[in-house]
């Protein structure tokens, strides 16, 4: 069936993820320390992050993963009883510190233009925080460009489940194959696949092409070339891409 709609990943997909979270990173973890450095190393190791290089490593949890995911070993860490309380601050900080430094990449603007004129509706699904994601799509003035905005905390779980993906289905009332996830993460092509929508992977994030084409229905190198593929496939199906 043809594509009618397309649900975009944000961290690697929309925003360059090195340029926008590792700078992001260091600003939060020295406001969570007070800038104390044996605290900052301790939180930078047990997330992934080097300190001294500013940089993520290639497995750390924060590349696809949740604030979930980390805020729970930093509490530990810091010594504060209430983790849920941290994970409040944190998604609230990284929104916040964010805006200095979200990054788009360079076809991003004219991407989105191309799949607007042509009729498919948008939306976003992230592992960050759902406050977070549109603080960062407002500083971009791009909120406008998606009908749905889902994060880890919107009540649909995390990818790699299916479930921000199931809800995108729902509220633009499409069956699953008419939507295809887009990511440049396993954890987006496993959310897409295991809700039955189409799965489009981009190589602008952190993972290469070898791991990421066994779970996509079609691998690119950047997202307006991904376009090419989406509006291929629903003119391939009899239907223009404007008309849809």
């Amino acid at each position: 069936m043809t594509i009618r709609a397309v649900l975009l990943d944000k961290d690697g997909t929309l925003i360059d993820f090195d340029r926008t979270w590792a700078p992001t990173f260091h600003d939060l973890i020295s406001e969570v320390t007070r800038s104390d450095a044996r605290l900052m190393r301790a939180l930078s190791e047990s997330c992934g992050y080097d300190l001294d290089r500013c940089a993520f490593a290639p497995d750390s949890v924060v590349v696809a993963g949740s604030n979930a995911d980390f805020t729970e070993s930093w509490a530990s860490i810091l010594g504060v009883a209430d983790a849920d309380a941290l994970l409040a601050y944190v998604d609230e900080a990284l929104g916040r510190l964010s805006i200095a430094h979200v990054s788009p990449f360079d076809d991003l603007a004219e991407s989105l233009e191309r799949m607007a004129r042509a009729g498919f509706l948008l939306g976003v699904a992230t592992n960050d925080a759902e406050g977070s994601a549109r603080a960062q799509l407002d500083a971009l003035g791009i909120t406008p460009r998606f009908a749905h905005v889902f994060g880890y905390d919107s009540g649909h779980g995390a990818k790699p489940g299916p479930g921000m993906v199931r809800a995108f289905c729902e509220a633009v009332r499409l069956p699953p194959s008419q939507v295809v996830m887009v990511g440049d993460s396993l954890h987006d092509m496993h959310a897409g696949r295991a809700a039955g929508a189409r799965t489009l992977a981009l190589t602008t994030g952190t993972i290469p092409r070898a791991a990421l084409a066994p779970h996509a229905d079609h691998v690119a190198d950047s997202l307006s070339l991904g376009c090419d593929w989406i509006e291929a496939q629903a003119t391939a199906h009899g239907k223009p891409a404007q008309a849809i």
